[in-house]
């Protein structure tokens, strides 16, 4: 398969040719309709240095709200109040967290400058979505996405102190399935999501659930 390089059209080449590793395109821009118009297709960005590489793996990690599992050591936690839960509150802050927070076997992070105003942006518009954990009135945890339909696409969480990541994701699952939210897309395989249910599904699947639960045809240049 061949890799494409965008230019100034918004639209993407079909999710289906990207490359084994999931591969699809390099280059464009991070404009709102080019950034819905991914999401949209099945595909999202990832940065290499100064190139914005545009990806769509096949098998999709997925979390349907339905099947969120909550272990007994966390039941405790979301019902005391040790933390607070907030949405929307902090959204720079959580994306700028997730931009500087350490994580075990990276070196350095994807969310560049660009990213973070360009997610900003979106927020602004109301596609993206933050969801907080507060301790002592600090924030000490949180995740943002996308919401569009009935999907919510994650993008990425952080935390200061144990559980407050876990706690946010829960917390604003449980929000998301009350709101008719019946996919969270999670990208790639982690264990620690895993264990809150999340599971591989293959791309055409994922693909004809986009179809499904986001009104809407995605914008694409024909290959």
């Amino acid at each position: 398969m061949p890799i494409y390089a965008l230019g100034k059209h918004p639209g993407f080449p079909p999710a289906s040719e990207a490359e084994p590793d999931g591969l699809l395109a390099i280059g464009g821009d991070l404009s709102t309709q080019r950034l819905l118009n991914a999401y949209r297709s099945g595909i999202f960005p990832w940065y290499e240095g100064d190139h914005i590489l545009w990806w769509s793996p096949n098998p999709r990690f997925v979390l349907f709200p339905s099947e969120l599992k909550v272990s007994k050591s966390m039941k405790p936690i979301l019902n005391g109040k040790r933390f607070s839960f907030t949405v929307n509150k902090a959204f720079e802050a959580v994306i700028r967290n997730c931009q500087q927070i350490e994580r075990k076997g990276q070196d350095g992070t994807w969310i560049s400058a660009e990213v973070v105003s360009a997610y900003c942006r979106l927020h602004e518009l109301g596609y993206a979505e933050s969801a907080e954990t507060w301790l002592d009135g600090e924030l000490v945890g949180g995740c943002y996405g996308i919401r569009m339909g009935k999907v919510f696409f994650g993008e990425s969480m952080f935390r200061k102190v144990s559980n407050a990541s876990k706690y946010a994701f829960i917390k604003y699952v449980g929000l998301l399935e009350t709101a008719g939210v019946e996919l969270v897309d999670c990208q790639v395989y982690t264990e620690h999501l895993e264990s809150l249910g999340a599971k591989m599904i293959d791309r055409t699947q994922f693909l004809q659930l986009l179809d499904l639960l986001i009104p809407g045809q995605p914008v694409q240049i024909l290959p």
